[in-house]
């Protein structure tokens, strides 16, 4: 049996695929340009292979619903170009397979979900987010993703300003005080004039990052009550999860009993950005027994 993987990202498209054991026998990185230039590509490398069960995770806001007429669609995404792209339809005109079709954070999650199972055995639930270029966030529960109308938009919740960022526009065309506003990689660049790789662990815009990121993992604890809450993405670092994990503490103030924060609050267990690959492997396989 081969599995493939599509981790469709707003600036690469990683391929692989593997064995029904998940080991990874090739893999590949196209860059996302136009839709049918990358589709094509990807196409292209899967006809290399014969494979079994396809699974995709995809940006957003995509279309979830198996009943929907746009079932597998990206929906309204700001993304140039990509806006109403049948993502499913395409691969299913080159492949009779079983497909899968979810969010690039619910792949990243059910990545996640598969790996503490095997490591852990009991693991059940849990939060994801990636807090990079974007903010989004999938959650695990009893082994289902939650969400029936759509997908969790969890990057867009409205958070409380810190004190000394009260005056910043934000960076969301929709919201100016939500998570991806104020804590995405790209509002580093626009409060500062400097791209976030390039600003030091030590500069206060952490402390508020911190604040913002404490108040989603916040949320999730009083909503969700998972088991753990992973963040990955690129600002993420241990420096900034170590200030995440003091203010949620405090923000808490011993209302509810949680694991030790260190194993509650993590970054992702599986290494290289891989979750979600592993998560489309093990959810195209699901596919093909349903």
């Amino acid at each position: 049996m081969l599995l493939g993987s599509i981790e469709a990202g707003g600036t690469k498209f990683v391929c692989a695929i593997a064995k029904e054991n998940y080991d990874i026998i090739d893999q590949i990185v196209i860059a996302t340009t136009t839709p049918s230039e990358t589709l094509a590509k990807v196409i292209k490398y899967f006809k290399q292979f014969n494979i079994d069960a396809l699974g995709v995770a995809s940006f957003g806001p995509i279309e979830i619903r198996e009943d929907h007429p746009k079932y597998g669609y990206i929906t309204s995404t700001p993304k140039e170009g990509w806006k109403n792209i049948d993502i499913v339809g395409n691969l299913r005109t080159h492949f009779r397979v079983p497909i899968s079709w979810t969010t690039d954070v619910n792949g990243s999650a059910y990545g996640e979900y598969v790996k503490l199972q095997e490591k852990e055995g009991h693991t059940s639930s849990l939060v994801y987010y990636t807090i990079g270029t974007g903010v989004g966030g999938g959650a695990i529960f009893n082994g289902e993703f939650l969400g029936l109308l759509g997908h969790p938009e969890m990057g867009h919740t409205i958070v409380r300003r810190h004190e000394k960022d009260k005056t910043f526009d934000g960076c969301c065309p929709f919201h100016k005080n939500c998570l991806e506003g104020l804590a995405s990689g790209p509002s580093f660049e626009k409060r500062l004039g400097i791209k976030g790789e390039n600003v030091e662990d030590t500069h206060e815009i952490y402390q508020q990052v911190a604040y913002y990121i404490a108040q989603a993992a916040l949320q999730s604890t009083l909503l969700i009550r998972p088991e753990k809450i992973i963040f990955g993405g690129s600002v993420i670092s241990e420096n900034l999860l170590a200030k995440v994990r003091i203010i949620l503490k405090e923000m808490l103030n011993n209302y509810i009993e949680l694991p030790p924060m260190e194993e509650y609050i993590t970054t992702p267990t599986i290494e290289n950005n891989g979750s979600a690959t592993l998560g489309n492997f093990a959810l195209a396989k699901q596919k093909m027994q349903q």
